[in-house]
């Protein structure tokens, strides 16, 4: 075997070990050191190159991105994600017809597709989504994602979050999480506007958690500026609306008229 490709195998099992162990930092060194490795190989994207050892090289390649993308997850990290991902992606496009597909792939594109939905990037997630075979679409992880953003989009907030409970993948969590979080701020924001106060029993229901003290926390740590008093949750009155200044109707209807006679006089 060519040696720097032994050296890469050798560092990425070490890697593997230490994400098995659950050594972030060692991994993050570790995947620092590869990535600079990588670049030695001339059959890797953009290049393509055909080496004697091409197939070795791609298919290392992608697993350490692969692996990268879920270290991210990991250590809750998405603007690593992203720079990860995109990296990976050319092996599941152009480097398709080259080596065997990865058992990882469907999995990590159900994930972009889910960080996309988190960040509310909904023109990015159907464009990601546009890309993918029919193939790809009848897959587990990428009909979870679909059925979430169209859950989302619909307003219904309950199987947003129940979805929790039947993840297709274990790095699903993470976004899972970040996806509930943003649902209750989305239904915090409509209530506060819609209602003076509720009862702790209503708000629970309407913020969907299972116990009262999930609310009181919620409470506290995202809007310390609500009220919990007297069995009820309070909430900060909305700035009073600014008047509706007054539209000068017949002045419009003057100048339209003028506009009318200048164009007649032109034609």
């Amino acid at each position: 075997m060519d040696p720097k490709l032994t050296e890469v195998s050798q560092l990425f099992e070490r890697f593997k070990a230490a994400i098995l162990r659950k050594d972030f930092n060692t991994c993050t060194n570790l995947l620092s050191q590869l990535k600079v490795l990588l670049t030695a190989f001339r059959s890797l994207p953009p290049l393509f190159e055909e080496t004697p050892n091409a197939v070795h090289e791609l298919t290392i390649a992608r697993d350490i991105y692969e692996h990268a993308v879920v270290l991210s997850v990991k250590v809750e990290d998405q603007d690593a994600f992203e720079r990860d991902f995109f990296q990976l992606k050319p092996y599941y496009t152009d480097a398709r017809d080259r080596i065997p597909p990865s058992p990882e792939e469907y999995p990590i594109l159900g994930l972009n597709l889910l960080r996309l939905l988190v960040q509310n990037r909904i023109a990015e997630f159907h464009t990601e989504l546009e890309l993918l075979s029919s193939i790809a679409l009848e897959n587990p992880c990428i009909k979870h994602a679909v059925e979430l953003e169209q859950s989302f989009m619909e307003g219904a907030y309950n199987r947003v979050l129940s979805a929790r409970q039947t993840v297709p993948h274990e790095t699903y969590v993470y976004f899972m999480d970040l996806l509930a979080k943003t649902v209750r701020d989305e239904i915090a924001g409509c209530s506060e506007k819609a209602y003076d106060y509720l009862s702790i029993n209503d708000a629970r229901q309407m913020l969907l958690f299972t116990s009262d003290q999930e609310l009181l926390k919620y409470i506290e740590e995202e809007h310390i500026e609500w009220d919990v008093k007297d069995g009820l949750v309070v909430f900060q009155k909305a700035k009073e609306s600014s008047p509706c200044k007054e539209i000068p109707s017949l002045q419009l209807i003057n100048q339209t008229l003028s506009y009318a006679r200048e164009l007649e006089r032109i034609v």
